[in-house]
């Protein structure tokens, strides 16, 4: 096969991921990140190319320039959800680039937790009861009946910010009304879901999804779910203390058997891939199920329509194939044959992050990374929340003058033949970074930490 270029679109760990992910294909020569961070910057075979990830139109204008002259059968990943839900991928594929990323129908899913609710519903995918509500009276009235525990959800795209799991009517309420009468969250929380609150632990399974009309009337339409993959959202030490984005995560969920994963098929992948179908979607991306493990079987928590962060700093790492062919099986809709293989073991990725996040942070910390420490017990850092420290060439950085730029600043993954072996090397190189006010969780991968106790 023509070595080719490849873009990946976005700036955090996930985009880091999958950018290195793309670099050790060998056929692939280069690797372009818009905008890409410090991590990717200097990654083999990745440049980053500056751009606002929030103009469409500047993404598209720079992935043509990019891709000019470059080999047949190059392509751009989308890595976020905001470019998918305003509608990038379809944008790209009209300007004639190959593109793996959800189009704009698909891409609510997402981008509006009512329609994605009502998406379930119609398709028999086995999901959490639920109300939708425009009215803060109604909204106030539906807590009130369930009286107990109860999720609530901001209907739009809230930055990880928009799902409260309240223990009561009072913390419901505060939620409702900061969502829908305070407008902490914009526009995005002018309609909520009153949702059932679930008891379980929560999972997470990562897929690759080719369905167009043409692979359906085909019979060849699929979503490949990959290894399954546990986030830590807390952000302390026994699931305690505020949500956060992610402090780390797992692959494969160990206590997970073939039953569970049957009737995640039959439940949820199977009606969500014939909706999909039904709908005449163009979807040629990534797909995400958050799930939650009831007595009653898994449930479906929500879709996400890309690759999920930081699962994938867990997941791309155990592949045993070329995700750069994967991606082209996917634009091409030869996903139902690809040959998806992974390594034994587990990968272990904890995250560190700014002090004071989830709340205000500093930035702009320098970065230390020892490199041959890292290295030495086979682990790799995936770099987010980081940048290049322009104002200074002579920081003594082996991965480069690093500085940070977000709450969540890197992922350390770590592979290893049992969980514990992984956790082990993981927590060894995570010693060997280091930045001011730097913080992390010492317990992910252990049993039930990521089972909230403080509901």
């Amino acid at each position: 096969m023509t070595t080719m270029k490849t873009i990946v679109i976005g700036s955090g760990g996930r985009e880091h991921a999958i950018a290195w992910a793309l670099a050790r294909s060998g056929d692939i020569n280069e690797v372009v990140c818009i905008p890409g961070n410090g991590g990717t910057a200097v990654e083999e075979k990745c440049s980053n190319v500056s751009a606002n990830i929030h103009d469409i139109g500047s993404i598209v204008d720079a992935c043509v320039r990019e891709l000019s002259g470059s080999a047949e059968g190059s392509f751009v990943v989308v890595g976020p959800e905001d470019p998918l839900a305003a509608g990038l991928a379809t944008r790209l594929a009209e300007s004639g680039i190959r593109v793996v990323g959800a189009s704009h129908k698909p891409a609510m899913l997402e981008a509006s937790k009512d329609i994605a609710k009502a998406f379930m519903k119609k398709y028999g995918v086995a999901c959490a009861e639920s109300e939708t509500h425009t009215d803060l009276t109604s909204a106030i009235a539906a807590v009130n009946r369930i009286n107990g525990p109860v999720v609530i959800k901001a209907d739009g795209l809230a930055a990880g910010k928009g799902v409260v799991v309240a223990p009561g009517p009072e913390e419901a309420i505060r939620a409702l009304k900061s969502f829908m009468e305070e407008g902490s969250l914009g526009s995005a929380g002018r309609k909520v879901l009153v949702e059932e609150y679930l008891q379980g632990d929560e999972i997470s399974i990562l897929a690759a999804v080719s369905v167009t009309p043409e692979t359906a009337a085909a019979g060849k339409a699929v979503i490949q779910p990959f290894v399954t993959a546990r986030d830590h959202k807390r952000l302390r030490d026994g699931a305690k203390g505020p949500n956060t984005g992610g402090m780390g995560a797992i692959a494969p969920v160990p206590e997970l058997d073939d039953r569970v994963l049957e009737q995640f098929r039959t439940d949820i992948l199977e009606p969500t891939l014939q909706g999909l179908i039904s709908e005449q979607f163009d979807y040629r991306g990534f797909i995400f199920f958050g799930l939650m493990l009831t007595k009653d079987g898994p449930k479906l928590l929500e879709y996400n329509v890309r690759l999920g962060d930081p699962e994938t700093q867990a997941v791309l790492p155990l592949m045993d194939f070329d995700f750069a062919r994967m991606c082209g099986a996917i634009i091409d809709g030869t996903l139902a044959s690809f040959d998806f293989r992974w390594k034994d073991g587990y990968v272990c990725a904890p995250v560190a992050v700014s002090g004071g996040y989830p709340q205000a942070y500093q930035k702009g910390m320098p970065i230390f990374v020892n490199r041959a420490a890292v290295e030495a017990v086979g682990a790799r850092v995936f770099f987010a929340g980081a940048i290049n420290d322009k104002r200074s060439s002579s920081q003594a950085s082996p991965a480069g003058p690093l500085v940070t730029s977000g709450g969540r600043v890197l992922a350390v993954s770590a592979h290893g033949t049992t969980l514990e072996e992984a956790r082990e090397k993981a927590y060894r190189a995570m010693e060997a970074v280091s930045f001011d006010g730097m913080f992390y969780r010492r317990d992910i991968g252990l049993p039930g930490a990521a089972v909230s106790g403080d509901l």
